[in-house]
Formats: C-alpha cells, sequence, structure tokens
C-alpha cells in the first residue's frame, strides 16, 4: 500500500496521466492484457474514509479486467492502514473463492507470543495449515532490519513462506541504497522477499537521499539505483509492481523502465494494490502501453507469480 491516502490519490492522477497511451488500448478503462495474477489486493475497510471492499466485489473486478487469481493480503499494524484487516478475513474469502483468492497471513512482530522463535513460527504455521500461501503485507513502523522484523523472518524461513514487505519512510524503514535490506536479503537467503511501497521503488533510481523514501520522484531515473544492485547480489528479491509507487517506477522514465521490466523479466510481478470499489488502477493502461517481448508480459503478468506460489494459471 501507498504511505497514505492523500499521497495515493495525489499519485495515481500523475500515475494515470502518464499512461494515457496505454488507455487506448482498454475498453471503459478495463485491462488490455492478461490474465494476470495480481498479487497485492486487499479486502474489508482499509482507510477511513474508504467504502470496504467484499470478497465478492474483488472477484466481480477480477473478471472485468481479465484476474485470473489475486493475493489477498491482511493489514495487522497500527501503521498500516485506519482499519485493520486480519488473517482470517483473507482465509475466509480464500475458502469462498478457492480458485480466484490466494491469502497470505500476517503477525505483527511486536505481538506478545510465548517460546521465543518455536512459539512464533508455531503461530504462523496454524494459518498456513489453513490455507496461507505467503507472510504480508508486512507493513510494521520499525527499520526492515530491526531484531523483531528478523524474528518474523527467521519464522518465515521455517515455514518456507515468501515476504511480501512495504517499505516507505514510516514502515519497513531503510536507508538511501536499502542498506537494511541488503542485510536482510543476505541473511535469509532461502525467503523470498517481494520488494513493495515508496521507499523501494523510489530506489530504482541512483540519485535516492535519505529522507525521502516516502518520496514518488518525478524525474528521470539516474543511474546506479539501488535495485538493480540488489537484484544482481540477492536471487531471492521480487519486486511487486503494485500501488502507485510500483507504477511511478516505471511511468517516471518509460525508456529506462521498459529496459528495466525487459532486464528483471525473471522476478517481477504483476500487481494493483486494489482495496476499495471503483479504485483507478494505473497498471493496466501503463502496461498495455508499453511495447513488451511476448516472453516478458508473460512472466510479469503470470508466470513469475505462478511459480512463486505454485498455482495454475
Amino acid at each position: 500500500m501507498a504511505t497514505d491516502p492523500i499521497d495515493r490519490r495525489g499519485f495515481l492522477l500523475g500515475s494515470l496521466a502518464l499512461a494515457t497511451a496505454g488507455r487506448g488500448a482498454l475498453a471503459a478503462g478495463r485491462a488490455a492484457g492478461g490474465p494476470y495474477i495480481d498479487v497485492h489486493t486487499h479486502l474489508g475497510r482499509t482507510w477511513n474514509g474508504d467504502e470496504p471492499l467484499t470478497a465478492e466485489g474483488l472477484v466481480r473486478w477480477m473478471d472485468a479486467n481479465n484476474v485470473a487469481k489475486a493475493i489477498v493480503h491482511p493489514l495487522v499494524s497500527p501503521e498500516s492502514s485506519s482499519y485493520l484487516n486480519l488473517t482470517e478475513q483473507a482465509l475466509d474469502a480464500a475458502k469462498r473463492f478457492p480458485d480466484r483468492l490466494i491469502p497470505f497471513c500476517c503477525i505483527d512482530p511486536r505481538t506478545s507470543y510465548r517460546n521465543g522463535r518455536k512459539g512464533l513460527t508455531a503461530m504462523l504455521k496454524e494459518y498456513v495449515d489453513q490455507g496461507a500461501r505467503g507472510f504480508g503485507e508486512h507493513k510494521v513502523g520499525l527499520p526492515i532490519d530491526h531484531p523483531l522484523m528478523m524474528r518474523a523472518y527467521e519464522a518465515c524461513d521455517d515455514l518456507g513462506l515468501p515476504v511480501l514487505f512495504h517499505c516507505d519512510d514510516v514502515r519497513g524503514t531503510d536507508e538511501a541504497g536499502l542498506p537494511g535490506l541488503g542485510r536482510v536479503l543476505s541473511a535469509f537467503p532461502n525467503v523470498n522477499f517481494l520488494g513493495h511501497g515508496p521507499g523501494f521503488w523510489a530506489s530504482i533510481s541512483g540519485d535516492l537521499k535519505s529522507g525521502e523514501l516516502g518520496k514518488y520522484p518525478t524525474t528521470k531515473v539516474a543511474p546506479g539505483g539501488a535495485l538493480d544492485r540488489l537484484f544482481d547480489a540477492h536471487k531471492n528479491l521480487w519486486g511487486d509492481l503494485s500501488a502507485g509507487s510500483g507504477s511511478n517506477a516505471i511511468a517516471r522514465d518509460l525508456e529506462f523502465g521498459r529496459a528495466f521490466l525487459i532486464r528483471r523479466a525473471d522476478r517481477l510481478l504483476f500487481g494493483t494494490d486494489y482495496l476499495k470499489p471503483g479504485q483507478e488502477v494505473p497498471q493496466f493502461g501503463l502496461f498495455a502501453g508499453i511495447d513488451l517481448p511476448a516472453d516478458v508480459r508473460a512472466k510479469v503478468e503470470r508466470e513469475n507469480a505462478a511459480g512463486l506460489l505454485k498455482v495454475s494459471i
């Protein structure tokens, strides 16, 4: 999810303008590509002032946009949203739509629990036994490599769960160059980490400064960005292209963005961060307007997620 609803709304308007070329390929604002696997959606009520999104409403939106499957992420940390959306809600939705919705689970690492690593792992295993396929959205008001965060990653390592994390200047915080994320990736080479949020995607550019990880830069991408370096160094890093932050990373410099999609095609994942009825989604128009090789488009739109989650399309 984006940093807050005001920043999100302002940025989405800019992203939609940048995606105008792709809009010509769309009918009534709906997707032209796909079938997609959307690695980032939410249910319930997320921000105050927004309408809640039901499982039925999400599936109707998926049908209208050629989205075959979608991951549903809980939001369980006080910094993550106005209202908490628990893992049980995602599990229940997936039980009602087992061929369409894929539940993730999440526990705030500041939660009280007994028996250390074994205790936290056992808590998560209860969710895994009910169908959870990953951990997220991990959107916590701590540094990305805080000791409590590392304990959560340990439990995910024990259970073989991928982690979808949010990084900005409040949640999953880091410094310019993402050194904290680098330490996490090195410490847990067997855990697949799916990067998301303004701090992660703004780091596509080499000129990002510490204190700017909550921004949505609109300038051309400068060489030497942390993301290319981290993708090269860590095979367990993936990119979730959802929300305003993901679309901006590509749309701010379409020449660089297209080359990045092709260069990192094996570990990029289509996502929207759809969380309320009627939400504008820039990804559909943006990607429809970019000329990509067919194999790259297939990987990003669905094949990478299918392989990562071990699901059929």
